[in-house]
């Protein structure tokens, strides 16, 4: 479910394209336009599960020394 930019400059961060998906994710969820919840809530819900795991597990391989050999998880 990524979605790519054209033209768009890379940021030097990590997993950055997971960060913002999850957060285009959350902003566009039913929970913040219907309900007016805060992002932060809708995501302790349980919204957008799926970007969230692959988030985390990308933060995760950063810290991980094997992903020295194996590259970075992301895209």
């Amino acid at each position: 479910m990524p979605k790519y930019y054209e033209g768009k400059e890379e940021s030097g961060r990590p997993c950055s394209g997971f960060r913002e998906d999850l957060q285009s994710c959350l902003l566009e969820s039913d929970c913040v336009l219907k309900e007016g919840k805060n992002p932060k809530q809708c995501l302790k819900e349980g919204h957008c599960r799926s970007l969230q795991i692959s988030f985390f597990e990308c933060k995760r391989s950063t810290l991980d020394s094997r992903s020295r050999f194996r590259g970075r998880k992301g895209y």
